[in-house]
């Protein structure tokens, strides 16, 4: 059988050498040569020559396509289905990335142990099938009845693509693509090479049977994803899975999804169970205090679909050096920075010489405008050494000129305020047809500037 004839590609500027080289020669580029298959060799293809599955396609008119009756199908986590925007769907290739330790790999797991009847297929790399067997024994809680999930300890695809088409799942969990390799590549598992090619005959694959492929990825130190961005583009969702690993809570954020919204959130405890769903996000968002403290106010935010009231901290202090610090945490530096000059502006506070930190509980990260009226109560609050009620909340866009902006779904936000028992909530008085709505209990604040809103609370 012929070998697969390799050349190495720069992957700046496509400068084509026969070896690999540490430096290019055409846009001199440190280590950007990654090798590719150029011809490929004859029994050494991918799954998709050594496989009988499906023939080979043919172009086909759009309004002769016919639409299948089960487009999505769910699984038992309400998180996962609200963030893939309804569910899974067959054939999408899903890409899952987050540091190490944070629970990707129980995620997986629990989503295959849930699916119950769907066969799976669970090729793992990095764990021994014991290892695996005793996290799925304390996911189920000892009750492990598993007829239909497999376990697979294999990096080799060709060997992988061979029990799939013996055993032919419905869904398969790769964990991870970092530990794959293609014997058409001569590198090692781990590198860009094996990496994208390992992927491309992962995606060829779920296109051509129509599979759902869940692909586990590893994150370099800047919190992105490993291996070439190319593989980004390939999958059709990418998913994000954050959180401090010392702490219980977990966040699963979409970073692309070509079947869905990317603005949707889910929300997780890790337990000694593996995962549990949170329901109702705002109240671990919302510390609990025995009294009012300075500096700390409740902001409406909305990720997705979803209302969130998340609490906001600051803590503002007389700069012990020449030059004041602004750190935040969860928060935008230039928007903190901005919301600053607006009040030393607008309102008349001197924060020129003030050190301030501002900090979003929970670990969240916080892009929505309708913040900054919680942010810029909550300095002032700790400036003056004044706490803000526990029962306030607040929802507006603060802009250059010290005025209160509207925001999108105020009546939404409003809910969720009612719903956990805040008796008054400070917006734009722009929001006309939410201003008219007259069957919330809560006390709604339509205020058109951010000094009246300071005046009337610190």
């Amino acid at each position: 059988m012929a070998k697969p004839k390799t050349v190495y590609f720069c992957q700046h500027c496509g400068h084509e050498s026969p070896k690999w080289v540490g430096k290019c020669p055409s846009c001199n580029e440190w280590n950007t040569f990654v090798e590719e298959v150029v011809e490929k060799g004859e029994g050494k293809n991918e799954w998709r020559q050594e496989s009988k599955l499906q023939p080979a396609s043919k172009p086909v008119l759009l309004h002769e396509i016919e639409a299948s009756s089960a487009i999505r199908f769910q699984t038992h986590d309400n998180e996962l289905n609200r963030v893939l925007g309804g569910g899974l769907v067959p054939g999408s290739l899903i890409l899952i990335g987050g540091e190490p330790g944070i629970g990707k790999s129980t995620l997986m797991l629990q989503i295959g142990l849930m699916l119950g009847k769907i066969k799976t297929l669970y090729v793992s790399g990095e764990e021994s099938e014991q290892q695996i067997k005793m996290r799925a024994e304390r996911i189920l809680q000892g009750k492990l009845n598993s007829s239909s999930f497999f376990v697979l300890n294999e990096t080799n695809t060709r060997q992988i693509f061979s029990h799939i088409e013996q055993l032919q799942p419905e869904l398969l969990i790769i964990d991870s693509i970092q530990t794959l390799y293609s014997p058409q590549l001569d590198s090692l598992a781990g590198s860009v090479g094996q990496v994208r090619q390992s992927a491309a005959e992962l995606m060829k694959f779920a296109k051509e049977t129509g599979t759902l492929v869940f692909l586990v990825g590893h994150i370099t130190k800047d919190g992105l994803l490993a291996g070439p961005k190319v593989l980004e583009h390939m999958v059709d969702t990418v998913l994000q899975f954050e959180g401090d690993r010392h702490l219980a809570y977990r966040i699963l954020r979409t970073t692309k999804n070509r079947f869905g919204s990317t603005s949707e959130i889910g929300i997780y405890e890790m337990s000694g169970a593996g995962l549990r769903e949170v329901s109702n996000p705002s109240e671990i968002l919302i510390s609990q205090k025995d009294s009012s403290l300075s500096g700390a106010t409740i902001g409406a935010t909305v990720e997705g679909n979803r209302a969130l009231l998340i609490e906001v901290q600051s803590l503002v202090s007389p700069a012990s050096f020449g030059t004041p610090q602004r750190t935040p945490n969860g928060f935008d530096h230039k928007r903190l920075n901005m919301l600053l000059a607006v009040l030393e502006k607008r309102c008349g506070y001197r924060m020129g010489q003030q050190d301030v930190f501002v900090n979003m509980a929970g670990g969240l990260q916080i892009d929505d405008p309708a913040i900054d009226l919680a942010v810029c109560v909550s300095i002032i609050s700790s400036f003056d050494e004044k706490p803000v009620s526990e029962k306030i909340c607040f929802a507006a866009e603060v802009g250059l000129g010290g005025e209160l902006r509207a925001v999108n779904r105020i009546d939404q936000r409003i809910s969720e305020a009612e719903k956990l028992g805040f008796t008054e909530i400070y917006v734009s008085k722009y929001h006309q047809k939410a201003l008219k709505k007259s069957d919330t209990k809560i006390k709604v604040n339509a205020v058109g500037r951010l000094d009246e809103v300071l005046k009337a609370l610190v």
